[in-house]
């Protein structure tokens, strides 16, 4: 049975073959999403080795945040743009855990989560969540929950308020848009909790901010933060 299966993929890789979202060469059997090669170059930020990174500062003045991770940096035209898009608008969700497996790796490694008590995605609201089918976030969690150990759970962080899209909009309008739009369930489970909330991209931070507004209304928590990726200048 094996020996038909492995034997109907190497047909299908003859005629269908993985192609690397990096270089466009085709992929070995050994990978996925990426050859060797771009995976060895991705363009990583490693802000998880520096004390008060760039993006941590976006937030001073405006929420308390522990720290705040990001793996990659993309700009218009680069393939880590090609890796987002394909993980959250052409269905490849399982994009979302290969990198964070990755970058769980690297975290674990470096003891940076040490402390950290629970992941939370950032949630879509449940209209948006039936058009595309899934989270990119949850998957997020999911990968950095595989290599790190750590629990990740959709049941506390909920997205009540349908809102439109924040791509055009200012920073100012980015806030008002999402300000009241997440809620807590069952918030005693997350008293005293070290929370790392996870999201695919931080630009301005504000729908992150909003979602770190609402846990640090539960009494005595921390939150630190995590995304995939943020623009380089």
């Amino acid at each position: 049975m094996k020996k038909n299966s492995k034997l109907l993929t190497n047909l299908l890789s003859l005629f269908y073959p993985k192609i690397c979202i990096g270089c466009k060469k085709i992929l070995q059997e050994n990978e996925d999403y990426l050859c060797l090669e771009c995976l060895l170059h991705l363009p990583e930020t490693n802000y998880h080795l520096l004390h008060e990174n760039p993006l941590e500062k976006i937030f001073w003045g405006r929420v308390k945040v522990e720290k705040v991770f990001c793996f990659l940096f993309y700009r218009k035209g680069n393939y880590v743009q090609s890796l987002l898009h394909e993980l959250k608008y052409k269905g490849n969700k399982e994009i979302g855990a290969y990198l964070s497996a990755i970058y769980g790796n690297k975290l674990k490694e470096s003891h940076s989560l040490d402390g950290i008590d629970l992941i939370l995605p950032i949630p879509l609201h449940p209209k948006k969540l039936k058009l595309r089918g899934y989270n990119q976030s949850e998957w997020i969690a999911k990968g950095l929950s595989k290599t790190t150990g750590l629990p990740y759970s959709t049941q506390y962080l909920t997205r009540e308020t349908f809102t439109e899209t924040q791509t055009q909009k200012s920073r100012f309008n980015r806030w008002e848009n999402v300000k009241n739009v997440f809620k807590i369930q069952n918030e005693e489970d997350l008293t005293g909790k070290h929370i790392l909330i996870c999201d695919d991209v931080l630009t301005t931070g504000a729908t992150m901010e909003a979602a770190i507004h609402k846990i640090l209304s539960v009494p005595d928590t921390q939150v630190s933060v995590l995304t995939l990726a943020t623009a380089q200048d």
